[in-house]
């Protein structure tokens, strides 16, 4: 169940735009409190999309753990300052209250340095330039679920495509990751909303020396105005492109498929093959469009999707001639960050 603080309707529940997040905690733990669907708060867990080097498993929040965090807002500008300000406000409602950060980078500490340093100089790397990796809730949701799935083969050569407003792409073996698409920020990678994925990183020098753009406006254009919203010049949503007849909209949707099938083959590469292709998130799991386009670019690896299952949303989506299993699996990571808090907290 979601409650929501913007008055959309996001469950059961729609709240009024708060004033701050201290305001709108306070109102849903006065709802939840309402309802009878709580009547105490034992502990609180946090989405935290950046851990950096330091942080790469799930951890009580304390003060040396806050600043680590805090530390790390430039690297997620998008994320970072708001999943900390969340820790904030909820221990100004409740100071003694056991707080849990789960980090979207812990998933991915356990990639090999092959696959986590960036060809720089070393002075760059002693600071902590290198590739983290994010999404790791929704990964590890996903390795959770797939021995239910697949058996067996859960732990063979698997590419989760988590494709949504963000996304990217991680390589599993062992339910483990191996290589994932994004780097040191949320930038890299696959085509986003509002974000690019991989470009040239002469493009931010060349916008800096030759079109004297600021160090905000370069932000600004990068997480906010590129992606499926700068190639169509329509939206970032891929439904309204979807259903949009301008070819700028196409345009986008293929660039957006087209990136994804590469990184996705890239991945296949780093494992030596692929046994399956998961697909989750609000596009992955939603947009039996997109899955076709992708599924159809990587034809030449054996894919054959199943148009019936695959407008049903699965979750098998592949049919029988298909040599790489296609799923379709609903991510779910509060219950990952729920689990995470409740070990923590019990052994205290």
């Amino acid at each position: 169940m979601v409650w929501r603080a913007d008055g959309a309707q996001g469950g059961e529940i729609a709240l009024p735009a708060p004033a701050d997040q201290r305001k709108a905690l306070r109102e849903v733990l006065a709802r939840l409190r309402e309802q009878g669907l709580i009547d105490r708060v034992e502990a609180v867990g946090h989405r935290v999309v950046h851990g950096g080097e330091a942080l790469v498993a799930p951890c009580l929040v304390d003060r040396a753990s806050l600043r680590l965090m805090e530390s790390l807002e430039p690297l997620a500008p998008l994320h970072q300052s708001h999943c900390v300000a969340g820790i904030h406000a909820m221990a100004a409602i409740d100071p003694g209250l056991a707080q849990v950060a789960c980090f979207d980078t812990a998933f991915h500490a356990t990639q090999p340095r092959l696959h986590t340093t960036l060809p720089l100089p070393a002075s760059w790397r002693d600071r902590g330039v290198r590739r983290y990796g994010f999404h790791g809730l929704s990964f590890e949701s996903i390795a959770q679920q797939l021995p239910a799935l697949l058996g067996e083969q859960a732990d063979g050569r698997i590419v989760v495509a988590h494709l949504g407003s963000g996304a990217s792409v991680c390589a599993m073996r062992e339910r483990r990751s191996v290589r994932t698409s994004m780097s040191l920020s949320t930038l890299d990678g696959l085509v986003m909303s509002t974000r690019p994925g991989a470009v040239d990183i002469g493009v931010a020098l060349f916008a800096q020396q030759q079109l004297g753009m600021d160090l905000e406006t370069l932000s600004r254009g990068l997480y906010h105005q590129s992606g499926l919203l700068g190639l169509s010049g329509i939206s970032g949503d891929m439904r309204v492109l979807a259903a949009s007849d301008d070819p700028r909209a196409r345009f986008a949707i293929d660039a957006f498929c087209q990136r994804a099938a590469q990184e996705i083959a890239a991945s296949a590469v780093v494992l030596g093959g692929c046994d399956a292709i998961v697909f989750t998130a609000g596009i992955g799991e939603n947009d039996a469009g997109a899955r076709a386009r992708i599924s159809a670019l990587l034809g030449w690896m054996g894919t054959r999707i199943d148009d019936a299952a695959n407008a049903a949303h699965g979750p098998r989506l592949h049919t029988a001639g298909s040599t790489i299993g296609l799923w379709v699996v609903p991510t779910d990571e509060e219950a990952v960050i729920a689990g995470h808090t409740d070990a923590l907290v019990s052994w205290r």
